[in-house]
């Protein structure tokens, strides 16, 4: 048997299929075997590369990450916005992005999976927060927008209340209950000169509790 001389063009394949049949039927009704007839593999090619269903939904969640982080990059990166509102535009940017399609029809699985949940901790205190939430702390402390003396620690709570406590994909809320955390998250920012989640952003998560 040949070997495949382009394994990453394989990998990409499984990926992209995957991730349709995600998107299409769901993660549960999605099986391993619907991934070989799609993309016309192998039930060994496919293991070559992925030990179960569960390692390609983590890949294909990575790969949207990929993309969400160039994203947030460029507002990071952006000029003529105080740190204040360069920090508004994050938290907006990122809370949009996260109501792709793509990654609400995996939610179900992986909102119940230790794994993936130990993946996103990993990632807001590793990289999110200082990679994208701090330099614009600093900018805003700097300018004088914002008002911290602990822009570290800030940066981790931020992201840990917006992401695991106050977004309704990862805790599925009722609209009342989103009202009243948006209001108090709003509150809690306050006092460091900033808010962060407007009437259009808690409109929005109220929607996802109502679809």
């Amino acid at each position: 048997m040949a070997r495949n001389k382009h394994p990453e063009q394989t990998v990409q394949r499984i990926l992209d299929t995957a991730s349709r049949l995600f998107f299409q039927k769901g993660y549960d009704q999605t099986t391993l075997q619907d991934i070989i007839n799609a993309t016309k593999l192998s039930k060994g090619a496919i293991y070559h590369h992925f030990a179960s269903k569960e390692a390609i939904i983590i890949a294909v969640v990575e790969q949207v990450s990929e993309v969400q982080r160039a994203v947030l990059a460029e507002v990071r990166d952006r000029k003529g916005l105080t740190g204040a509102e360069k920090l508004r535009e994050l938290f907006r940017t990122s809370m949009q992005l996260s109501f792709q399609g793509k990654i609400l029809h995996m939610l179900p699985f992986l909102i119940e999976n230790p794994k993936f949940m130990a993946l996103q901790m990993q990632s807001i205190l590793q990289e999110a927060a200082p990679d994208y939430v701090l330099p614009v702390l600093r900018e805003g402390i700097a300018d004088g927008s914002i008002r911290t003396d602990h822009p570290e620690e800030l940066s981790e709570v931020l992201l840990l209340m917006a992401n695991l406590w106050l977004h309704p994909i990862l805790r599925p809320s009722t609209p009342e209950q989103v009202r009243g955390r948006c209001a108090f998250f709003n509150q809690l920012t306050r006092q460091y000169g900033f808010t962060l989640v407007d009437e259009d952003m808690v409109d929005a998560m109220v929607a996802f509790c109502r679809s």
